[in-house]
């Protein structure tokens, strides 16, 4: 009889972040112990706000965000009983002695982090090869911020898309446990992709969990250091946001999908065959 993978999650509390730890608690042999859930201080609105350059763009593309996100997540995040057991925190408190004791204490077979601030506490050493972190983004071709943007900026649909890796000190520098692809189809906007992405992520998580104990440690990928592309929140202009929406309305999507298996076999994901 397989016992039930006692997890605990460390996310925000954006709308994406409660469809994560909903979703993963509802299954039935997953028990999430506690979701602790980061408030939304210092998030990518925020930085934009406080920009003292034009931003009417960027406050758009954001708020449509926010529509988006609801169409895909609102439904489901309140119609379905919560047992994610959330904690509420400040930004940055997870690594608070406090909450680090408690979660030593709990004793997870795994945590999984997505959303949350950088962990800089000893659960990156207690939890060694138990603590997951779900990156938006291919790594390591696409590292920092805003990494399935900036793909829609560069004309490089094939870099869309999560990897599953094992937390170290680094900034999108753990090892590769597996990754996928965006599901991307004509006619869509930037939201739709990104929302797809995220759902199809938390679908890919479960599995994870669910055969955690049997992935194999993947080879990982060899790029040169010059075609890694990082990019900061203060990379997020006008310019950049009007060069994505540019290429999106002329065909980037439909030259994309033409050519869509050779910019793949360019561009090599690691796919763990265990899961």
């Amino acid at each position: 009889m397989t016992m039930d993978k006692r997890v605990i999650l460390l996310t925000g509390t954006e709308l994406r972040h409660e469809f994560f730890r909903k979703f993963i608690a509802i299954h039935k042999d997953i028990t999430v112990l506690a979701s602790f859930c980061e408030s939304k201080k210092g998030n990518l609105l925020e930085v934009v706000q406080k920009d003292e350059q034009p931003k009417d763009l960027r406050t758009l593309h954001l708020s449509t965000r926010e529509i988006f996100e609801k169409d895909f997540f609102e439904i489901f995040c309140s119609s379905v009983d919560d047992q994610s057991n959330p904690i509420f925190l400040e930004k940055g408190d997870i690594n608070k002695e406090v909450h680090v004791y408690r979660i030593v204490q709990l004793n997870p077979d795994l945590i999984i982090s997505y959303g949350c601030s950088i962990i800089r506490s000893e659960l990156l050493t207690v939890f060694k090869g138990r603590f997951m972190n779900i990156h938006l983004g291919l790594s390591p071709y696409y590292r920092g911020s805003g990494t399935n943007f900036w793909p829609f900026v560069n004309r490089e649909l094939q870099f869309i898309g999560t990897t599953f890796m094992y937390i170290d000190e680094g900034v999108d520098t753990g090892e590769i446990i597996h990754q996928i692809r965006a599901n991307i189809t004509y006619n869509d906007n930037i939201h739709q992709i990104g929302n797809r992405l995220i759902r199809d992520s938390f679908i890919e998580c479960v599995k994870l969990v669910r055969s955690f104990s049997r992935l194999e440690h993947m080879s990982q990928l060899e790029i040169d250091s010059s075609d890694v592309r990082y990019y900061r929140k203060r990379d997020f202009t006008e310019e950049s946001l009007a060069k994505a929406y540019k290429n999106m309305s002329g065909g980037m999507i439909e030259q994309y999908l033409k050519n869509k298996s050779y910019h793949e076999d360019q561009s090599p994901i690691i796919n763990n065959p265990k899961i």
